[in-house]
């Protein structure tokens, strides 16, 4: 199958290199970089494919940010490819400091609280909505009646000041993302025309002189009074 790896990673190799990717961030990141500016696109549509993935990142619809950045892009005709780069930007080492600042937010526009403490907070509400999840399935299969509090707690608590919280930061990020790429992409692809415009006119000039040298001992030929080698 084509772009299947020959040796397939254990679960707990793919587990660690999302939360620390070989060689480091600081190599994922550079990578990404290059990757960005190679895309074949204008550099205003790679930007707005990199401001909806961007933004993607800041919604709480986890497992479905590669989704929700493609079907931006497409609306705004951004680049599909870049929406789902960007959305690298939430990451294991980001998601704790958007979730955080998502949610309190959130809670702050809302004017509500958490019905979650302080100790338990998040890991409290994902382990109750887990447990809702596992217990009503098994219900479909058995006697028991199917309880959605945990999961309507949940929805009320997390997800709604997630999204609500993360419409400015994820926005004004989003914002600085674009305008901060837009020119970087412009000037990258530049340099890039500009090099390659130099080794086409390398190329061409090498391939005059070729001819040139062989009209040359053409000319040289007949001078002698041989006839011309073609």
């Amino acid at each position: 199958m084509v772009f299947k790896r020959r040796d397939k990673r254990p679960l707990w190799k793919t587990v660690v290199e999302s939360i620390w990717p070989r060689g480091g961030w600081g190599r994922a990141l550079k990578y990404m970089h290059h990757r960005v500016n190679r895309l074949p696109d204008s550099p205003h549509r790679i930007a707005r494919g990199i401001f909806c993935g961007v933004f993607a990142s800041f919604t709480p619809f986890f497992g479905l940010h590669f989704v929700i950045a493609a079907v931006m892009a497409k609306l705004i005709r951004g680049n599909i490819v870049a929406a789902l780069l960007a959305t690298f930007v939430g990451n294991p080492l980001t998601f704790p400091i958007i979730a955080a600042v998502n949610l309190k937010l959130g809670q702050w526009m809302l004017g509500r609280g958490s019905a979650y403490g302080a100790d338990a907070g998040l890991w409290e509400a994902f382990a109750g909505a887990a447990r809702d999840l596992k217990y009503n399935f098994y219900a479909i299969f058995t006697s028991d009646e199917a309880n959605w509090q945990h999961l309507a707690n949940f929805y009320h608590e997390v997800m709604v000041p997630y999204f609500v919280g993360g419409l400015i930061p994820g926005g004004l990020t989003s914002l600085a993302f674009y305008y901060l790429s837009l020119p970087v992409i412009t000037a990258y692809q530049n340099r890039r025309k500009g090099r390659i415009r130099a080794k086409l006119l390398e190329l061409r000039m090498k391939k005059a002189e070729k001819a040139a040298q062989k009209s040359a001992g053409k000319a040289a030929k007949r001078a002698d009074g041989l006839p011309p080698v073609e």
